[in-house]
C-alpha cells in the first residue's frame, strides 16, 4: 500500500474550505476539528501529513469491504460510462441485478426490494408499508436503538439524538429490549433476560392495544447503542408475538447486514424471518448512497393493485446499484463474509476477552463477526459505567482521552458513551486485527486509571 507524499498546504486548503462552508451533522460547528483525509485503501485511510490510520470504525460501520475495493471502483466507472442516471420507473440492468442478488440472500421469502438512498429512508418506507398494510398507526421500538435521522426514523430511535427532534405526536412507543449485563428486568442470566424481555414486550402491547400496533421494529443486533446481541430465543419470541397479534415484524439490518456479524444478514444467526428488512451501509460499503427494504409476499401483495404512496428521485440509482452488484459479487467470490466470521471467532473474540483479563475497566465483552463492543466501567462489581449516560464535556473526559490516544497511535476508534466499539471492515486481516488489539491493550491503561 502506497501513501502519497505529505502535502501540508493541500491539507490546510481542504480544511479551510471545510471550516468556511461545510455544515457538519450532529455537531456544534465551532467546536469541531475535522481531519482532512487525503486517501484510503483497504483497512486504512490517511491524512495530508502522511499519517496513516487503521480504520477500526469502518467509518460509520459501513465500509464492510474496506476502502477503494478495485472491483467496485471499476463497476462504478463502467456504469458511469454506460448510464449515469435514470428515473426509478424504468427497468435497468444494474437495478434489476442488484435486487436479484439481494433477494437471493435475504432470509426466507423476502424477494421484493424497494430501493432508497440510505438506511433512514429505508426505515421510513418500511414503517409506511406496515401502517398501510395493517391499517394501524402505532410502531414500537426499543430505547437502546438507532434507526436514522428522518422524521419517523428519529422518533423510533431510543438514544439521546431523538430528544431534540421529538414532536410528541409520532405514534411511536418505546420499550426495553434485552441487555443482560445491565438488565432492566433484574435478570440473573440470559435465559431469564429473554423470558422477562418478551413478557415486558407483550404486556406493553396489551396496554397500548394490540389492534392499534402496526409494527415492532428491532435492530437485529443493536449497533450504535451498544452492540447488544439478543439472547437465544428472543427474536423468535418477538416473531411469535407479532404473528399472534397481526403485527408486522421489522428487522433493521442497516448496520448488522451484509457480513458484519459473519453472516449475510444477522437474522441468519437465529434463523428468524421478519416481514420487512431494512438495509443500507454494507450493501455497497457506502461507495454510492444506497439502502432499501426487503418485502414479504404478504406485504407486497397489499400493493399489487393499490399504489404504494412513496418514492425517491434517486431510488435505485444506477451507479449505486452497480456498486452493490460488484460488492455482493466480490463478497461471495472472495469469502468476505466467511472472513468476518473467522476473524470474530479466532482473533477479535479471544483477543478482546484476553484484554478483559488484564484491564479492570472492561466490564463486558460482547459481539460476533466484526461487530464487538467493550463496555467500560469504573467498578466491575457495581458495573457503574466509566462515564455517565450521554456524558459531555469534562464528564466524558476518560472516553475522549481514550479516543485521542488511539488516534495518536494510528488507530481510528469508534467510541459511544462508555463503550469502545471494535468494528473494522469485514475484509480485515488477522495481522491488522491483532495490530488494533495491541494498540487497545496499550491505551486501556488510561481507562484503568479511572477504576475503583
Amino acid at each position: 500500500m502506497s501513501i502519497p507524499t505529505a502535502d501540508s498546504a493541500a491539507g490546510q486548503a481542504v480544511k479551510a474550505a471545510d471550516r468556511a462552508h461545510v455544515f457538519h451533522s450532529w455537531s456544534a460547528q465551532a467546536l469541531i476539528d475535522p481531519l482532512a483525509v487525503a486517501g484510503a485503501e483497504g483497512s486504512y485511510f490517511w491524512d495530508y501529513e502522511g499519517n496513516r490510520y487503521l480504520d477500526f470504525s469502518s467509518q460509520l460501520v459501513n465500509t464492510n469491504i474496506g476502502h477503494q475495493h478495485p472491483k467496485v471502483v471499476a463497476a462504478i466507472q463502467e456504469q458511469a460510462a454506460k448510464l449515469c442516471t435514470i428515473a426509478p420507473g424504468f427497468a435497468v440492468e444494474s437495478r434489476s441485478e442488484a435486487a436479484r442478488l439481494i433477494a437471493e440472500r435475504t432470509p426466507g421469502d423476502l424477494d421484493k426490494i424497494f430501493f432508497t438512498n440510505g438506511g433512514a429512508e429505508a426505515v421510513e418506507n418500511a414503517i409506511r408499508m406496515a401502517r398501510l398494510h395493517t391499517g394501524r398507526q402505532k410502531v414500537m421500538s426499543t430505547y437502546r436503538s438507532y434507526h436514522g435521522a428522518t422524521a419517523n426514523a428519529i422518533a423510533l430511535t431510543g438514544d439521546p439524538r431523538r430528544w431534540a427532534n421529538e414532536t410528541g405526536v409520532s405514534g411511536i412507543v418505546h420499550f426495553w429490549g434485552p441487555y443482560a449485563y445491565r438488565s432492566p428486568f433484574h435478570s440473573e442470566n440470559e435465559a431469564q433476560e429473554c423470558e422477562r424481555a418478551l413478557a415486558h414486550l407483550e404486556e406493553t402491547i396489551a396496554f397500548e392495544g394490540p389492534h392499534t400496533v402496526a409494527a415492532v421494529i428491532l435492530e437485529t443486533v443493536v449497533g450504535t447503542a451498544g452492540i447488544l446481541v439478543p439472547p437465544a430465543g428472543y427474536l423468535a419470541g418477538v416473531r411469535e408475538i407479532c404473528d399472534r397479534y397481526g403485527i408486522v415484524f421489522i428487522l433493521d439490518e442497516v448496520m448488522a447486514g451484509f457480513g458484519r456479524t459473519g453472516e449475510w444478514f444477522a437474522a441468519d444467526n437465529w434463523g428468524v424471518v421478519p416481514d420487512l428488512l431494512t438495509f443500507a451501509k454494507g450493501v455497497n460499503s457506502g461507495y454510492v448512497p444506497l439502502g432499501g427494504v426487503a418485502i414479504s409476499p404478504a406485504i407486497a401483495a397489499t400493493f399489487a393493485e393499490r399504489p404504494f404512496p412513496g418514492g425517491l428521485t434517486y431510488s435505485g440509482h444506477p451507479l449505486a446499484c452497480a456498486s452493490a452488484v460488484a460488492t455482493i459479487n466480490a463478497m461471495a467470490e472472495e469469502g468476505i463474509v466467511e472472513n468476518a466470521k473467522r476473524i470474530g471467532e479466532d482473533v477479535l473474540g479471544p483477543g478482546l476477552r484476553d484484554l478483559a483479563e488484564r484491564h479492570p475497566s472492561i466490564g463486558e465483552v460482547r459481539g460476533l463477526g466484526v461487530f464487538w463492543a467493550l463496555d467500560l466501567v469504573k467498578n466491575r462489581e457495581t458495573r457503574e459505567p466509566l462515564v455517565p449516560y450521554n456524558a459531555a464535556g469534562a464528564a466524558n473526559a476518560p472516553m475522549a482521552e481514550l479516543a485521542a490516544a488511539c488516534k495518536q497511535r494510528g488507530l481510528w476508534p469508534f467510541v459511544n458513551m462508555n463503550r469502545f466499539h471494535v468494528v473494522p471492515p469485514c475484509t480485515v486481516t488477522e495481522e491488522e486485527a491483532k495490530t488494533g488489539l495491541a494498540v487497545l491493550d496499550e491505551v486501556l491503561s488510561l481507562t484503568d486509571a479511572h477504576t475503583v
